[in-house]
């Protein structure tokens, strides 16, 4: 019996020592999630245009990307109508829509963004190979 009561009085300490630990915070940010669809002029064909479009457009990201304001990019690649993303981390909606808008992929009409508010973890950043 008093084994017991011992081996719960040491638990107990255990668990009460455990709470008093304060874990690490984990803190949330608002990110603007562009989800990316085939749009109006969207063709699979492969032609020296969309070639230099796909060209454009990546050297595009890249330049939002060195800028600090986009965060992560990146195709889907299952083959439907969402062809990618954008996370931006701006101050507001209106300046990840511009950004979004001079995308020459956008402005060729082989893509149109939809902007969503998105709460992710904060901190999320661009990490360039080096």
């Amino acid at each position: 019996m008093r084994y017991r009561l011992a081996a719960l009085i040491v638990g107990l300490a255990f668990v009460l020592a455990a709470q008093e630990k304060p874990g690490p915070r984990f803190e949330m940010t608002t990110y603007y999630l562009g989800l990316l669809h085939k749009g109006p002029a969207w063709s699979a064909e492969v032609t020296d245009e969309t070639k230099r479009i796909q060209t454009a457009h990546l050297a595009h990201i890249g330049k939002m990307a060195e800028s600090g304001k986009l965060i992560l990019a990146g195709p889907i690649i299952d083959g439907g109508e969402l062809r990618g993303i954008f996370v931006f981390k701006t101050d507001s909606v209106e300046e990840a829509k511009a950004l979004s808008e001079a995308d020459p992929a956008v402005m060729a009409g082989r893509l149109v963004v939809e902007l969503h508010p998105w709460l992710g973890p904060k901190g999320l950043r661009y990490d360039p190979p080096k």
